[in-house]
């Protein structure tokens, strides 16, 4: 938007003639009359009003000799008609605007009716206010809040989530994945067990508190276990070697029977040794054999 400053209202009135000269239109004598030169003619003022006076692009009526007149890019005013289509300021001496429709505005209505919208309250931002711009949009700086707050975002980093906007606290409570452990958000890193997600402080043995994130481990009732730990406190004795039943390495697979557990490379015949892992087997004594060796028992 342009802003202009008139020079100032002219007046067409000259001078009083003293010697004999006649008005160009109607020959009327003008000596001791009052006239108007007009394109290097003389004219009465009767003749100017009527003939040569600009109309006025407000009140359109003429703009006579004895009035002053103003203009703009081909139009004209009378002084007094030269006004803010808004709130009707005379602007004789003041900045102006001249609008693609026509009307003429001060400074202030000006910049209103043509300025930026405020996404937020929908008013015009006014130039030199205080503002923020995001995305070819802009805000006043108390209307560009978070979405969940409502706060005034200011100077405070922030994020976007489709068009609403938070600031990081609301965005991190609202949106971030919360640990499985300890129920609060994961801002930044974390890990990925059994598609839940954990701080990965929070990712330790259960009993002696050893991060876990990169090493091996095993859960056991919803709670995970450093592999020291797991074969100390948790798991179960093979009744065959007494060593813990881990499920790692060699001694993955497992034998269940009557409350007792092996490993399946320890569920063999007392007598010959044969593997008994899904072969038929007597117990006696508490201790297992194959049919052949528990008949010569």
């Amino acid at each position: 938007m342009t802003f202009y400053k008139h020079s100032g209202p002219r007046s067409y009135l000259t001078s009083t003639m003293t010697d004999r000269f006649d008005c160009y239109y109607c020959r009327d004598n003008l000596h001791g009359k009052k006239y108007v030169k007009k394109d290097e003619k003389h004219v009465c003022t009767k003749c100017f009003d009527k003939l040569c006076a600009n109309t006025c692009a407000e009140c359109r009526r003429p703009i006579g000799a004895d009035s002053k007149e103003l203009h703009h890019k081909n139009r004209y005013w009378h002084e007094d008609c030269f006004r803010c289509a808004k709130c009707y300021k005379p602007l004789a001496n003041e900045p102006f605007s001249a609008r693609d429709d026509g009307k003429i505005m001060c400074g202030k209505c000006g910049s209103r009716e043509d300025g930026n919208r405020c996404q937020g309250c929908y008013k015009v931002v006014m130039p030199g206010s205080q503002n923020v711009e995001y995305k070819n949009k802009v805000w006043h700086e108390e209307c560009f809040t978070c979405f969940e707050c409502k706060q005034p975002i200011r100077t405070q980093s922030f994020l976007a989530r489709g068009d609403d906007i938070y600031c990081a606290p609301c965005h991190e409570k609202k949106f971030a994945k919360k640990c499985f452990k300890c129920k609060q958000p994961i801002t930044s890193g974390g890990i990925s067990y059994q598609d839940q997600p954990w701080h990965s402080e929070c990712f330790v043995c259960e009993t002696c508190r050893k991060p876990l994130a990169g090493t091996r481990f095993t859960s056991h009732d919803d709670h995970v276990y450093c592999v020291d730990c797991y074969k100390t406190d948790v798991a179960k004795k093979c009744h065959g070697c007494k060593n813990p039943i881990t499920g790692f390495g060699h001694g993955t697979n497992v034998v269940n029977y009557e409350g007792y557990s092996w490993h399946e490379y320890c569920f063999t015949c007392k007598k010959c040794s044969l593997s008994l892992a899904n072969k038929r087997f007597v117990i006696n004594a508490e201790q297992i054999y194959c049919p052949d060796c528990a008949k010569k028992l």
